[in-house]
């Protein structure tokens, strides 16, 4: 097996479900020996998001897994889950998931995190999932040499990142030949300036996967109310059944960039011609064909759908570590085609 892909994650996990899945397929990911999970990032200013994320390293068991936090952000939205999940208790009264973060212990500054964890890679080794908006990485870019690295930031990024995996912006046809204020993406219109101002000024290349991919993959709420019952709590499962009334099926966005980051070289997706996302002042994203543009974004057909859908229900619900028979589940997976959705089977992880 190829050597594991390093990961940073940049998320806004509390705007929607799909950031905490795409959080639990990165962890099964990295069980199976495919990514490492160098740190993550969290691009709203809600310390909440900082604690769901340690909640959920540590229920993988890697606590030690870095974080940081946007200073001064968008705080986007409440994030229910977030809370409930982090407070949730016992018939005791005692918190049922291990949590780092605190009021008394928050995580650093997102910024100042992202600059020493890339100062430590390889050269061209870490790839960057952007999940959320732009904020943490168009402030990267513009920062300035300190102590981590004599680098600027635009230097930093691309000496160490070989690519960008980004959940982000519409390209369907549709969306391209008429765009319009309300079918802006969330994740560019939050923060318009940010997204400018980063896919303008990332020197390396990005691979999006538009709002338009994710809407083809809808994650079963028949996986979680089924294939989580090996364990009592799952902070996964617990979160989903709050995010929205149960039973619902959700757009899977951002495991589309997770998956993509550690696995480029499968048929999971396809891929569009070269050119560049361009974002505009009003928020609306154009793309222009260019063979020498840094910017391509993913595809998706119906059958890579479904197989992605049965994908991902496997993986996200996968058991504890301890207990994934890892060969035989890293085995089973990459031999899966996208032309061949019969052979994933959307029951338990025991059917590996």
């Amino acid at each position: 097996m190829d050597k594991p892909v390093s990961l940073i994650i940049d998320t806004d996990v509390g705007n929607d479900i799909d950031d905490a899945l795409a959080l639990a397929l990165c962890h099964t990911l990295q069980t199976m020996g495919q990514c490492r999970l160098i740190g993550v990032t969290i691009c709203k200013d809600d310390l909440y998001a900082a604690m769901y994320v340690s909640v959920l390293n540590s229920f993988y068991g890697r606590a030690e897994i870095p974080i940081g936090i946007v200073k001064n952000g968008n705080k986007g939205k409440p994030g229910e889950y977030l809370r409930h999940v982090v407070h949730k208790k016992d018939l005791y009264g005692r918190c049922i998931y291990p949590c780092k973060v605190t009021v008394n212990n928050p995580p650093p500054e997102a910024v100042i995190l992202l600059r020493q964890l890339l100062a430590e890679q390889p050269d061209q080794s870490v790839v960057i999932v952007m999940i959320g908006p732009a904020t943490n990485m168009a402030r990267l870019l513009a920062t300035k040499p300190d102590e981590y690295s004599s680098l600027s930031g635009v230097e930093l990024f691309a000496r160490k990142v070989k690519l960008v995996s980004a959940m982000a912006a519409d390209f369907s046809e549709e969306v391209q030949k008429n765009p319009t204020m309300e079918n802006r993406e969330f994740n560019i219109h939050v923060d318009i300036p940010s997204a400018e101002f980063f896919f303008t000024h990332c020197p390396v290349e990005v691979v999006f996967s538009g709002y338009e991919v994710g809407c083809k993959i809808l994650y079963p709420a028949e996986s979680i109310l089924q294939d989580y019952q090996w364990t009592d709590h799952h902070p996964v499962a617990d979160a989903y059944q709050v995010y929205a009334k149960m039973p619902y099926n959700r757009p899977c966005w951002d495991l589309t960039s997770v998956l993509y980051a550690v696995h480029p070289d499968k048929d999971y997706f396809g891929l569009s011609k070269r050119g560049w996302a361009c974002v505009e002042k009003t928020g609306i994203v154009r793309f222009r064909e260019d063979p020498e543009g840094l910017h391509r974004y993913l595809t998706v057909t119906d059958g890579q759908a479904e197989t992605l859908v049965a994908l991902f229900s496997q993986l996200c619900s996968c058991q504890h570590p301890d207990r994934i028979k890892h060969k035989k589940i890293a085995d089973t997976i990459l031999s899966i085609k996208s032309d061949k959705p019969s052979q994933v089977k959307t029951s338990s992880t025991d059917n590996f």
